[in-house]
């Protein structure tokens, strides 16, 4: 997806119908800087105000995301390009997070470890001292898992071992599945049949 062509029509759309960075931005209760970054290129519109912004500049949302106005002849083609340029999007995205969730669980890990070391060899005058110490750790590590968690979550999908379904399950399934790294034990929603679920970053 270019986002800097997709910039480019915003801004040209923007100034075809008479708005400045400022009235557009008040008109989607943004801010002119959120604007400014879409023009640029730096930064796409939100998928929840597209439709919005489409209707503001007049435009179709095939349009918002080909960076130029599709005629009916090329409307189906362009429209397809555009939904496979979304779905890599996606898929780079989703590898992103996923390394992103194994570095938070590295931290975390360092993180409950360290203090408990500290307490096990550093002297104290006071015990309490050392126990504080040594539990310092568990409530950053318990957040920093609960995100780590909710990265796997929503970060591509999960293939079930019977049906070969494909979906994202609820945050409380994850939290409450059998695993080993990112392979789960849990109920396909399609075929209601438990299994040992891999992650996986594609759809297809």
């Amino acid at each position: 997806m270019d986002q800097v062509k997709i910039g480019k029509f915003i801004a040209e759309c923007r100034k075809r119908v008479n708005l400045t960075q400022a009235q557009l931005a008040e008109k989607l209760n943004i801010t002119d800087r959120a604007v400014s970054k879409w023009e640029t290129g730096r930064a796409m519109p939100d998928s929840s105000i597209m439709l919005e912004l489409c209707s503001i500049l007049k435009i179709n949302v095939a349009d918002l995301l080909c960076g130029e106005v599709v005629t009916v002849e090329d409307y189906k083609e362009k429209y397809e390009e555009a939904l496979l340029l979304m779905v890599k999007e996606k898929e780079r995205s989703d590898r992103y997070l996923l390394m992103i969730e194994w570095i938070i669980g590295i931290l975390s890990v360092l993180v409950l470890l360290i203090p408990a070391i500290v307490a096990s060899y550093v002297p104290f005058e006071r015990e309490w001292v050392r126990v504080l110490v040594a539990i310092s750790g568990f409530l950053p590590c318990f957040v920093g898992f609960f995100f780590a968690l909710r990265i796997e979550q929503i970060a591509g999908y999960y293939e079930c071992g019977v049906c070969g379904h494909k979906y994202v399950p609820s945050y409380k399934a994850i939290s409450f599945a059998m695993h080993i790294g990112r392979t789960r034990y849990m109920k396909c929603p399609r075929c209601q049949k438990r299994s040992w679920q891999k992650k996986v970053i594609t759809k297809e």
